[in-house]
């Protein structure tokens, strides 16, 4: 397999569907083997498989739930026995509640922050098992950049990912091991297709290229975070939301 990521090995979480999915398979078009976690869907996560081996590469799909940090070390050991390294990590999966202070519960609450604590301790094991000059790139959200209604407890568990980015590029900066986090903005999934149709036109219209995100816009900004080009980039907030105000 020819391309600019090829010898690597990259582990996207969350890449049965949605931006991880579109994720996995551009890092394949690069020219690296991959990896991809799931939580409840096999079959969706084999499906991704089959369209990685097609391009060429090597790939495989663990299960691993961030909220249960347990799953999280051997998803680290299958991908270096299996593919013999590790060179890019893409946390991508997370979780979504939304709701006022006064709706929102204790068991919501917990629900997100379990997922949060779930990217930092990845964070652990990828520091302590990717190559030199690595890269490692995380997922935060447009809402953190401005006043999130109903959205406090996912902006928030969201800003803490960027923080967690920031300290963790000082500590792998001497490696060569970039760190950056990417904050997309509405980006059409089947997550965001519970929308209301009225909430994604008002969202469409805040943006300065007049459409909703997709998949791949995300993918290709994770691809050169994840390419040699991207070297003197690091601890950096990169927004990709097509120029939407707050």
């Amino acid at each position: 397999m020819s391309g600019r990521l090829a010898g690597k090995v990259a582990l996207v979480t969350g890449g049965s569907r949605g931006i991880g999915r579109a994720c996995a398979l551009r890092l394949a078009r690069d020219g690296a083997d991959v990896a991809i976690t799931y939580v409840a869907n096999a079959t969706a996560a084999e499906a991704v498989v089959g369209e990685l081996q097609a391009l060429g590469v090597r790939a495989l799909s663990l299960h691993c739930d961030l909220a249960r940090i347990a799953t999280i070390p051997p998803v680290f050991r299958a991908v270096i026995d299996t593919l013999g390294r590790l060179d890019i990590v893409v946390n991508n999966a997370g979780v979504g509640v939304l709701g006022t202070f006064a709706v929102t519960d204790e068991a919501a609450y917990d629900a997100v922050f379990a997922v949060t604590k779930g990217v930092f301790f990845s964070l652990r094991e990828a520091a302590a098992v990717i190559a030199p000059e690595g890269r490692i790139i995380n997922f935060s959200s447009g809402l953190t950049r401005g006043w999130a209604v109903n959205s406090s407890v996912y902006a928030g568990s969201k800003a803490a990912v960027e923080q967690f980015t920031r300290s963790l590029s000082k500590e792998l900066g001497p490696r060569g091991v970039t760190v950056n986090v990417v904050l997309p903005g509405v980006v059409e999934t089947d997550m965001t297709a519970m929308m209301p149709a009225e909430r994604k036109e008002a969202s469409r219209q805040q943006i300065s290229l007049g459409r909703l995100g997709q998949p791949d816009d995300i993918a290709d900004v994770v691809a050169f975070l994840a390419s040699p080009d991207s070297r003197w980039i690091t601890g950096q907030l990169i927004v990709a939301n097509g120029g939407s105000t707050p």
